[in-house]
């Protein structure tokens, strides 16, 4: 995709970089497409006022974006990397819902402001999540947002949407693990819906500064993080329920392994889950027997 810097467009662009929270490499040029790119995703980020046309080029640099980071996690993957998989799939997520990762995530609901979000945690009760807000009395709800009824109805179709979805996991003979086995795990996914909510609606991202409209997507990944290994990863959509078998192998050194099972979405902050589980691995046979020869052979003598 081209993306032209316009004439006196680098003036414009220099002056929007100093408040950006990642700094531009010494002798950057702003007459370069690549340093426009950077200044407007940061700037998506960062929810920083632009002006129409630059406006425009950000949702050009935001579509290519998304398919950029989808192929990202796909090359790191293969290369079994799991802390920089982990980081694109929430880069994923920033430009969806235009925060940086360290945003609170309830500044993706509508309206909500860090003035909102501040009185949201200094309440007695614990206000962390989309899921707390969905849970507030009304009257409380009310105080604490102090919203108009028609920006109310926002924060309730996004509460609507956000995905609130059940996650159970089983490793198949877990108990039987040897080295070098490939190891099966059965992740069942239920999703909590409105009886009367629409089948079509289901899975449609609330993202008001994503300019097209956006389906969930969804990760799931096994990883060694001590060793920061990714063992297995799949990419799914769901709808109201899921059965997805997961194949790994097992480490080739005999031993105790403490594994994560991650479910990550590509277009929310906070709704992302993990589940630690143990893995015993014990010295396959196969292995074994392949020493002992090994070992014969050494101690054979030549005629």
């Amino acid at each position: 995709v081209m993306l032209p810097v316009g004439q006196y467009e680098d003036g414009i662009l220099q002056a929007l970089s100093p408040p950006l929270p990642q700094k531009l490499a010494d002798g950057a040029k702003f007459s370069d497409p690549h340093t426009k790119a950077l200044i407007l995703l940061q700037a998506h980020f960062s929810r920083q006022a632009l002006s129409l046309d630059l406006a425009a080029d950000r949702n050009v640099v935001l579509g290519s974006a998304l398919k950029l980071l989808q192929a990202l996690v796909d090359v790191i993957s293969s290369n079994g990397w799991l802390k920089p998989a982990l980081v694109a799939m929430e880069s994923s997520q920033m430009v969806v819902q235009g925060l940086w990762d360290r945003d609170h995530p309830l500044m993706q609901l509508p309206h909500f402001s860090k003035a909102i979000v501040d009185r949201c945690q200094a309440h007695e009760e614990e206000i962390d999540t989309v899921f707390d807000i969905m849970g507030l009395e009304d009257d409380v709800r009310d105080s604490l947002l102090q919203l108009s009824p028609a920006q109310m109805a926002d924060v309730a179709h996004f509460c609507n949407n956000y995905p609130n979805i059940d996650l159970e996991y089983d490793v198949a003979d877990a108990d039987e693990v040897e080295t070098g086995d490939a190891v099966q795990m059965t992740v069942t996914l239920e999703r909590e819906v409105d009886e009367d909510m629409d089948a079509s609606t289901i899975g449609q991202v609330s993202a008001p500064r994503y300019p097209k409209p956006k389906v969930e997507g969804w990760w799931l990944v096994v990883g060694d993080v001590k060793r920061n290994s990714l063992l297995c990863i799949k990419r799914i959509a769901l709808q109201k329920s899921a059965k997805v078998k997961l194949d790994f192998v097992a480490p080739d050194e005999a031993g105790d392994y403490k594994l994560t099972l991650y479910f990550m979405c590509d277009s929310y902050l906070g709704c992302d889950q993990e589940y630690e589980f143990d893995l015993s691995v014990a010295q396959g046979d196969s292995d074994e027997e392949e020493d002992s020869e090994d070992g014969d052979s050494d101690g054979m003598e030549e005629d």
